[in-house]
């Protein structure tokens, strides 16, 4: 069973995300632009701006530029609050710029949303209401403390009252709006990207545990006969050597060294069962295995094939690929059973000429109704995770297993049981709890030679 410490992959958690030569970049672009549009508004439009003061403004965001490239390398990440602080700068010079050229009646005021909208994605909650209150604040200000636009001729351009307010009012649910908006969108992929980051981390174990366990069974059969080989030497040698006491004992210590290694080999190996089947496995083969660290939780597991819990050595059964995403997905499945069962979980596999299928229940609770359109998400938030006994889940287990099985083409649905008495035996019963079916196109799932080569049987004990 694959144990992930969600503590790293939390949202709130990350820092350091935004790299210094970004936000100089921006900046850089910044100063282009209001040069340019300073020029245009004086040369062209022929408007009287304060141009000494403008490109003072201007000349500030080049110093911080420059400043900023000295002390820190170009690489550099940025914190929280240098991110936030290099953010708050950049609203106090497009304030001063509009100030004097205009305040909010300069239809240019719709870039003081540039900073906060970049704090909503790349910042803290924290660092982007505290710049927000700051944003609301400035742009409160300009619409009574501004330098009116002029012309040369020295026509006041002023736009009505309400138009101002209005103004205010559009960038106010501009930056409700958008900083709500990119904030969730962020939170989502960092979100998915770390759960996948997860997911790859434990299909990569799995594969490697996988591999590994065919290794060890492989050396564990090939060893098999020089060991029985050994002990037999080591017991005839004894049996000849009794009236030669230390070396009788030295031959009986081979002997025992002997059955040691055995029991290594054994223990190392899948519980000492030698794999018969690497790369491919009947149906039931693959639900044992996938169930296998599950078996002895307290909770009973009882595997169906094709509604028959005796069934499992069936020659009927599909023969299919042995994939780790399989196993570690359908794994996953059944941990979250075991975990909110009661008494027992139930796996029943079916199949037709078309579809091989596998539902998982439990007799637990079920899953609530107010996640059941959010169960497979990764993360789900503190109020609509999963709790029984003491247990809190943030849903990437059930994320990883869907996200896994997915990618072997199966599609998962996630529904509840029917609750009430049943009289029939447990074996026979159907689940009350959640309940995850999978089911895959059989042509994805099956060898391409199912039909041609019977079940392998159950895996064999490495024996002396």
């Amino acid at each position: 069973m694959t144990i992930i410490d969600n503590s790293a992959l939390i949202t709130e958690t990350r820092n350091n995300w935004m790299r210094l030569q970004t936000l100089v970049a921006l900046r850089w672009i910044a100063v282009l632009g209001q040069t340019v549009a300073i020029l245009i508004a004086s040369k062209w439009l022929s408007l009287d701006l304060p141009i000494d003061l403008c490109f003072t403004a201007i000349g500030a965001s080049v110093a911080f530029n420059l400043v900023a490239m000295a002390i820190w390398p170009r690489g550099k990440r940025l914190s929280d609050p240098l991110a936030g602080t290099m953010l708050l700068f950049d609203l106090f010079q497009l304030s001063v710029l509009l100030y004097l050229s205009g305040g909010l009646s300069n239809p240019f005021s719709i870039l003081m949303l540039v900073p906060v909208t970049i704090s909503a994605t790349a910042l803290s909650l924290r660092a982007t209401a505290v710049l927000g209150v700051i944003f609301i604040m400035m742009i409160t200000t300009l619409i009574w403390f501004y330098l009116p636009l002029r012309t040369l001729n020295g026509n006041i351009i002023q736009q009505p009252s309400l138009l101002i307010f209005g103004n205010w009012t559009a960038l106010v649910t501009g930056f409700s709006f958008l900083a709500l908006y990119a904030r969730r969108v962020t939170v989502e992929n960092f979100s998915m990207s770390e759960a996948l980051a997860a997911t790859q981390l434990a299909l990569g174990r799995e594969q490697r545990l996988t591999s590994l366990g065919g290794v060890i069974a492989a050396a564990a059969h090939e060893l098999g006969t020089p060991l029985a080989t050994i002990k037999l030497t080591a017991s005839e040698l004894a049996d000849e050597l009794i009236d030669q006491p230390e070396l009788a004992k030295d031959a009986q210590l081979i002997r025992s060294q002997a059955d040691r290694c055995r029991d290594i080999l054994r223990d190392m190996g899948r519980s000492g069962k030698e794999d018969m089947h690497v790369k491919t496995a009947p149906i039931s083969s693959l639900i044992e295995e996938a169930a296998m660290p599950h078996l002895d939780r307290g909770k009973r597991v009882i595997i169906r094939i094709d509604g028959d819990p005796l069934s499992q050595n069936s020659p009927d059964q599909p023969l299919v690929w042995r994939r780790s995403e399989t196993i570690h997905g359908l794994r996953n499945l059944i941990q979250n059973a075991v975990d909110f069962a009661v008494d027992a979980v139930w796996v029943d596999v079916d199949w037709n000429d078309a579809k091989i299928s596998v539902r998982i229940g439990d007799d637990g609770t079920g899953f609530p109704a107010e996640v059941m359109g959010k169960i497979g998400d990764p993360f789900v938030g503190r109020r609509h995770r999963r709790k029984r006994a003491g247990y809190e889940g943030m849903g990437l287990g059930l994320f990883i297993a869907k996200t896994l099985l997915e990618r072997t083409g199966a599609e998962l649905t996630f529904s509840n049981g029917q609750t009430g008495e049943h009289d029939l035996p447990i074996e026979l019963s159907s689940p009350t709890g959640a309940i995850v079916t999978v089911i895959w196109d059989r042509k994805t799932l099956q060898t391409p030679d199912s039909k041609a080569r019977p079940a392998l049987g159950a895996n064999t004990r490495i024996e002396s």
